[in-house]
Order: C-alpha cells, then structure tokens, then sequence
C-alpha cells in the first residue's frame, strides 16, 4: 500500500475493502483494527467492541467465511478479502439463525449477540447438523455476561432444523 497522508495516529494508508459484498476504499492507519474500521469508518454498528484483547467474542465477523475477532484484526490484514459483518449475514434479519434467537428469546442485554450470531453460522457453515458437543466447542470463545448459553445452544439447533427444511444447506 502506497501512503497517502499522516494524522495523529500515525501514516495513513488506502485500503480497498470488500464487506457485505459491496467495495469500499478506506483511508486510514495499517494497524487500525477493522472493527474501528467497521464502525467509525463504514458506520456498520452492529459489530460491538467487547474486551479489546479477541478473548470475548463480541466482535466476531467472518473473512473469507471464517469467524475472526476484528478488535485485533488490523485492517491491513484484510484488504481485498471478502468480510461479512452481522448487517450482512442477511440484511433483512431472517437468516434462520436470526429467526431462531427471537423464536427463542435468545438475547436479553443484546450485546454479545452479533458476535454470537457471527460464530453460530460460521459453525453451521462447517457442521450442518451439529452435535451438542460441537456447539459448545465452536461458542466457548463467546461470552455472554447474561448467560444465554443454553437457549443460544438451542436456537443453533433449532436454526440447523430451519436451514434442514428449508433446503439451505
């Protein structure tokens, strides 16, 4: 990347990005973390800052259909890669995953549940038809300080069944 000015933070760098499927050019500090990316600069809200440290989840969104932590993720990392936040997962919210957390009351605060949205169709990317066991496996990294877990490990299940007769997968 060619530097194209300086700010406060340090040289500043274009960045061609692909989020949701639309292309965006972005000018901003290599080692700036997408999700300041996401947030600050594209105004795509619904990616949440947790911990700061990819230890909480809350920040979770896919790059090439894999779910990364974009608070430590530096921008420069991901120029040019396709990248899914939850506005993207289905911008009409009703991705089964998203119809399953209301069917069953999945969030009470909200605030984890983009990044556990993000990491539960990762998961059902890879296992159509996950055992308990790899629920609890692939969700371990995602907290959620209302302790959701059991009824987030239902709405996984119940989202598989969605996606099952609906032929999604």
């Amino acid at each position: 990347m060619q530097a194209t000015g300086t700010c406060e933070e340090g040289i500043m760098e274009r960045f061609e990005l692909l989020v949701n499927g639309t292309r965006h050019t972005v000018e901003v500090p290599p080692d700036m973390p997408l999700l300041w990316v996401l947030r600050d600069v594209l105004g795509l809200k619904g990616t949440k800052f947790g911990c700061g440290k990819a230890l909480c989840g809350a920040c979770t969104v896919h790059l090439n259909g894999a779910p990364v932590r974009s608070c430590v993720l530096p921008v420069s990392a991901v120029a040019g890669q396709p990248i899914t936040t939850i506005e993207g997962l289905d911008p009409a919210g009703n991705h089964p995953l998203q119809r399953a957390w209301r069917e069953l009351n999945v969030p009470q605060c909200g605030y984890c549940q983009a990044g556990q949205l993000m990491t539960a169709a990762a998961l059902l990317q890879q296992h159509p038809d996950p055992t308990d066991e790899e629920i609890v496996a692939a969700m371990a990294g995602n907290l959620c300080r209302c302790g959701t877990y059991l009824r987030i490990r239902q709405a996984i299940r119940r989202a598989a069944e969605l996606m099952r007769q609906e032929g999604l997968r």
